[in-house]
């Protein structure tokens, strides 16, 4: 696919690749450099995601958890 630069340096993402990848307005990315004229366009994760996967990473590994009773909410 084909995209222009902008003026302001700007480059848009053609609407088929955001819809396919679901990238919204306000989400990040880095670019690397990998050569004269080649460049890697990554998504950084959304903010806070970081610390979900160090909180899901630091659970026991097996038999951490118990079943607690509860009433039904069938009636609510």
């Amino acid at each position: 696919m084909k995209t222009t630069i902008s003026s302001k340096g700007q480059i848009v993402l053609p609407a088929e690749l955001r819809e396919r990848d679901a990238i919204h307005p306000g989400e990040q990315f880095e670019v690397e450099r990998l050569e004269a004229g080649q460049y890697l366009l990554k998504k950084l994760p959304a903010a806070g995601s970081s610390g979900v996967l160090a909180w899901l990473q630091s659970c026991p590994e097996s038999d951490w958890f118990r079943t607690v009773a509860s009433e039904s909410t069938d009636e609510v």
